[in-house]
């Protein structure tokens, strides 16, 4: 029989002690939180993405629109505004459309912007799940947007640098064009000579027209922005507001070189240039009217900021003696639903409210927050004007 060694046995299990903590040692570096966060870093974050979100190279104020990135389905192309070193908005100017691209893209690029928000100019976006292809050609855009504003090359909507473009843009709204369902007029923003915003001041309403042009309208705002020009396709379907669409847009496009001559003066054919959505607006400082109000008991309004459960809502008028000739959202709920709930209540609203005249305007069905917060903004630019 075997003695038993204890001091043996101390020692053996002294030795794998040993042998365990020299192992975890050699290991370390491997947990080190420098060599996570280098293991966890984007591979197609640019160097001066990088130095943006760690104190180096500030980007720029300004908007900054990315290089047009040709997808499986259609290009994809994206524009940022940078104020105080953050992203504080993204959209898309360009993304697949036509067939099932619509859905997806409608499903899509709002997530999409709001994880550009979100992320921040050091950050990249996640893919939409069902939206690989616009999904990557997006990050592409955006990135080539956050490299311009790293450098200070602002292009597109609002031209280079801090309030670049924004000095130098005008709106300009065209004729009214009667179609057999009803009238249709477009207002277009124009900066650095290119469409950055369009938008239906009137449109065909009214039983089935309701759902033609909710569907509609949205899409030709799009194409006469990625166009530049009134040569766009019409929408299968809306055939009649399509042609007064395309025939308004050419009239606005029109005008927009006496707009340019005129702006600083806030006369002229041009509507006035909008103000930044952040400013409540006041009469002196609601947009390109000369001062607020004009000699003829004029000028444009923006109204406060109405917080909703969706989201902001702020409203603009513009007046022409005394009556409201056009009305229009500088902000509204947007992201998912809302992004559908929005584009069939705001042009019914903006109808509404130049039709009426006054904020005393009715709500429209399934968007009773967005039409409350309409009205409330409504109203206090209406209560500018009158004082």
């Amino acid at each position: 029989m075997k003695k038993s060694h204890p001091f043996r046995r101390v020692m053996l299990a002294s030795a794998a002690t040993v042998s365990g903590i020299v192992l975890l040692l050699t290991l370390k570096p491997s947990s080190d939180p420098g060599g996570a966060q280098a293991a966890g870093a984007l591979p197609q974050q640019t160097s001066a993405a990088q130095e943006s979100a760690q104190g180096g190279a500030a980007a720029k104020d300004g908007t900054f629109t990315g290089d047009t990135v040709q997808t499986q389905y259609g290009p994809v192309q994206v524009r940022v505004t940078v104020a105080g070193g953050k992203i504080t908005k993204a959209e898309a100017v360009q993304q697949p459309k036509g067939g099932q691209s619509d859905q997806i893209s409608g499903n899509a690029i709002p997530k999409l912007n709001k994880e550009a928000v979100t992320a921040g100019l050091g950050g990249t976006v996640d893919a939409i799940s069902g939206a690989s292809y616009t999904s990557a050609g997006y990050g592409k855009s955006l990135q080539s947007a956050l490299d311009k504003a790293s450098s200070g090359a602002g292009t597109g909507a609002a031209g280079g640098g801090a309030g670049g473009g924004a000095a130098q843009a005008a709106t300009v709204t065209g004729d009214k064009v009667d179609t057999q369902y009803g009238p249709m007029q477009v207002r277009i923003t124009v900066a650095g000579g290119k469409i950055t915003k369009a938008e239906a001041v009137q449109q065909p309403k009214g039983g089935q027209s309701d759902i033609i042009t909710g569907n509609a309208v949205p899409k030709l705002n799009q194409e006469a922005v990625a166009a530049g020009t009134a040569d766009i396709d019409a929408i299968s379907g809306a055939t009649y507001t399509s042609a007064g669409y395309k025939k308004s847009l050419q009239s606005a496009l029109d005008k927009v070189p006496a707009a340019e001559s005129d702006k600083s003066s806030g006369t002229g054919a041009a509507a006035p240039a909008p103000a930044p959505a952040t400013t409540p607006g006041s009469a002196a400082g609601s947009g390109a009217a000369a001062g607020g109000a004009t000699s003829d008991g004029g000028g444009t309004y923006t109204g406060s900021v109405v917080q909703t459960e969706y989201g902001p809502v702020q409203v603009r008028v513009t007046l022409t003696k005394g009556r409201i000739t056009s009305a229009s959202a500088v902000q509204a709920p947007k992201g998912g639903r809302s992004d559908q709930v929005s584009a069939d209540a705001i042009p019914k609203l903006n109808l509404e409210a130049v039709t009426a005249g006054d904020g005393d305007i009715d709500a429209v069905s399934g968007a009773s927050y967005t039409s409350a917060g309409y009205k409330k903004s409504l109203q206090s630019a209406l209560d500018q004007a009158g004082g």
